[in-house]
């Protein structure tokens, strides 16, 4: 079986859950947009990964060609869109702009080096010897520390939002286990991993989830300067 558009079509997939969250709630639309058009780019790293961490057929069969694929753009835009409005939309609140009391506090002179963690350390950590995916994820919990100490006021934010991406993010990825049996096992590069799996789900795909809703579920606040209320 050679599984040629899964990739495609679970990457594809994540946008009803986008387009489902856009259309209900206006009001985090511009966030939605600023945070999927700033994680778009990031698909463009799929060869750092391939085929190291895994190898997935893919659309006129790029990645196996040059590294790149169109899903992984799709990918990023849908999960970066999500990822920052998810806690907010469950949790009822609303974004408004920070005091000044909170633009002058001291610990704000870091503000700018907390904002890079994420993406500064992991081509830092790429080039340990470890499989990249560890550093991605590394990369992320590092980026959700520094905010959280730059930000105090999205400390709940952080650690509900990884575990809600989380959440949906096994949902996603048991529907691709269901959907297409073996995909899994054919795709994932499972020997150079850890060999953890729950629910035969690697455990470095819940691990990037998780992460991911860490530093991403502020990170529209963050660069913005806004904090989120109750309704």
């Amino acid at each position: 079986m050679t599984y040629h558009y899964v990739w495609l079509v679970w990457s594809s997939a994540f946008l009803l859950p986008w387009v489902l969250l856009y259309a209900l709630f206006p009001q985090h639309r511009v966030a939605m947009w600023w945070a999927s058009v700033s994680m778009a780019p990031f698909g463009l790293t799929e060869p750092m990964f391939v085929p190291e961490y895994w190898n997935p057929p893919s659309l006129f069969e790029l990645a196996q060609r040059t590294g790149f694929d169109i899903e992984s753009i799709i990918f990023s835009f849908a999960i970066g869109g999500i990822g920052a409005v998810l806690y907010n939309i469950l949790a009822r609140k609303r974004l408004e702009p920070l005091g000044p009391e909170e633009w002058h506090h001291s610990r704000h002179r870091w503000h700018r080096w907390a904002l890079a963690t994420p993406f500064a350390s992991f081509p830092l950590l790429y080039f340990l010897p470890w499989n990249p995916i560890y550093a991605g994820i590394a990369a992320m919990v590092l980026g959700a520390i520094a905010a959280v100490l730059c930000r105090p006021d999205l400390k709940s934010n952080t650690l509900v939002g990884g575990i809600l991406f989380l959440a949906l993010y096994t949902v996603f990825l048991l529907g691709l286990k269901w959907s297409a049996p073996g995909y899994i096992e054919q795709v994932w590069n499972l020997e150079a991993l850890s060999g953890v799996r729950i629910y035969d789900l690697p455990l470095e795909e819940l691990l990037f989830g998780f992460s991911f809703g860490l530093v991403w579920t502020g990170i529209y606040e963050h660069f913005t300067w806004k904090r989120s209320v109750a309704e």
